[in-house]
């Protein structure tokens, strides 16, 4: 359990430290949330330069495996020499992937930057919320990352936009000469967090052939969720494979971790009840989130006719929604000392908009479904501070950053799984509805607006298939939701 200093002299001096050095944090978790989306509206003119247009999805996915895989490497780091000194390194990966990317002349340069991005990156996520977890006492963490989840959540929401803009006028390489000066200043305000000693006790003896099966199981079993996404029958022997190597490792790296002298991924530590449900939780919640948010685009112009403009304005409640939520659970939290409850309410709310959203979007006046969408992510909202305080008190001082690593590769890992799951629902009930729905929808994700421009008979025989299999996605996400709050129910620790 945590160990947090309890005398009041040497309370205050942490939190008064931690103050003058949160934006540091607040800056760094900025960057890495607009990492992760500001690609998104600049893949086609990536893909128009580099003639790539089968490939350029690696842009995403390498950075996901190389977030992915960093966050136990940066937890262990931050643990055996200080996270202060750590957080300079992520700020420095991630300033020269950004760079590199920026004047990238091929798009293996490009992949390769975008690894060096994605690592620090996730070394950045990883080390903000262990520091929060060492800097403050246990309920005042979960009003903080409250902040930390909004802050998260509206850069998450500009990366798409901002993107856009800086492409449009710019040219795609200019979307990543905006971190490199927002890293600079990070390093300047990380001189005013305070120097917490490490807790280890001997020198750190760092698990290579841990970190490489685990690099192994994550990229296999990324890159394997990705190609079954897409549905495609040439791409399953691949899928299939990289699943079993998958497998193979993370069995292997079970086995080692159990007698490695300093584990990357601590055995016991994630066997703890408070701490494998929370992160199971915080899975179940970014599969459904994320996994919604992939395919809501196309619902919203395919089947509403709403145009790309109006559909991202339709979306931008889910990010106001989810700040919302994790502001309100950290405050009720640190009111109350109640953690588990907030999240196992408003994950229920989120399944019952789900449901509600799968069973009258085709109809609902549109100003609706935004309300809904708000509502949804609210409820989502209400775990992200909960999980992650209740993993590090779970945890202890000691292990702060092994902790705050097993949440961000859970639920990077919850997300890509939900995303493949959610796909292969939509795509599996439109391949029921026969004929030539399936193929045509594939011509629809690339362009939406073409079920208007079809004949009216295959227009509305498109349309009914697609409400069809939307409704049975959304159904899957609100069943998501139901496995987290019940896994919230089941967390040992409920008080903080």
């Amino acid at each position: 359990m945590d160990s947090f200093p309890t005398q009041p002299e040497a309370v205050e001096a942490r939190r008064r430290a931690f103050l003058m050095g949160f934006p540091a944090i607040a800056l760094a978790i900025f960057l890495a949330a607009v990492d992760q989306t500001v690609t998104s509206t600049a893949l086609p003119a990536i893909a128009a330069e580099f003639s790539a247009v089968e490939r350029v999805s690696w842009v995403v996915v390498a950075y996901l495996v190389a977030g992915t895989c960093a966050a136990p490497v940066f937890g262990q780091l931050g643990d055996a020499y200080g996270r202060r000194n750590i957080l300079y390194l992520a700020l420095g990966m991630n300033l020269a992937g950004c760079l590199a990317n920026a004047v990238a002349p091929t798009f293996p340069v490009l992949i390769a930057g975008r690894v060096v991005q994605g690592i620090g990156g996730g070394g950045l996520l990883t080390l903000a919320m262990a520091i929060i977890g060492e800097c403050l006492p246990p309920r005042e963490r979960g009003r903080f990352q409250g902040h930390i989840a909004s802050i998260f959540a509206s850069a998450a929401a500009f990366g798409p936009v901002g993107g856009g803009y800086l492409t449009e006028h710019f040219g795609w390489r200019s979307i990543f000469l905006v971190a490199p000066p927002l890293a600079v200043l990070a390093g300047v305000l990380a001189l005013r967090l305070a120097r917490v000693p490490p807790t280890r006790e001997h020198p750190l003896r760092f698990d290579w052939l841990g970190l490489g099966l685990f690099i192994l199981a994550v990229a296999s079993a990324l890159i394997a969720l990705d190609q079954a996404r897409r549905m495609d029958a040439a791409l399953a022997p691949l899928a299939v494979g990289l699943g079993v190597v998958a497998v193979t490792a993370l069995v292997a790296l079970i086995a080692w971790e159990k007698r490695a002298p300093d584990p990357l991924l601590p055995i016991s530590l994630l066997a703890e009840p408070s701490i494998w449900r929370s992160n199971l939780m915080g899975a179940c919640v970014y599969g459904a989130l994320v996994g919604s948010i992939a395919f809501l685009p196309i619902f919203l112009q395919a089947v509403r006719g709403l145009s790309p403009g109006q559909a991202g304005l339709v979306l931008l409640p889910l990010s106001v929604g989810g700040a919302l939520g994790a502001v309100i659970a950290g405050r009720l939290m640190l009111k109350t000392g109640r953690g588990m409850l907030w999240p196992r309410i408003g994950l229920l709310v989120a399944a019952a908009m789900l449901v509600l959203i799968g069973t009258v979007a085709e109809v609902a006046p549109i100003w609706l479904i935004p309300v809904l969408l708000g509502l949804t992510s609210m409820g989502f909202g209400t775990s992200f501070p909960v999980g992650q305080t209740t993993v590090q008190v779970a945890a202890g001082s000691a292990r702060l950053g092994a902790a705050a690593a097993s949440v961000q590769f859970s639920r990077n890992l919850g997300a890509a799984t939900g995303t493949a799951i959610l796909g292969a629902v939509l795509f599996g009930g439109l391949a029921l509805a026969g004929g030539e729905v399936a193929a045509m929808f594939a011509r629809v994700i690339a362009a939406p607006g073409l079920v208007a421009s079809l004949p009216g008979a295959e227009a509305l025989a498109l349309r009914e298939a697609l409400v069809g299999a939307f409704r049975a996605m959304f159904y899957t996400a609100a069943a998501f939701s139901v496995v987290g709050a019940v896994l919230a129910a089941r967390v040992p620790l409920q008080r903080i």
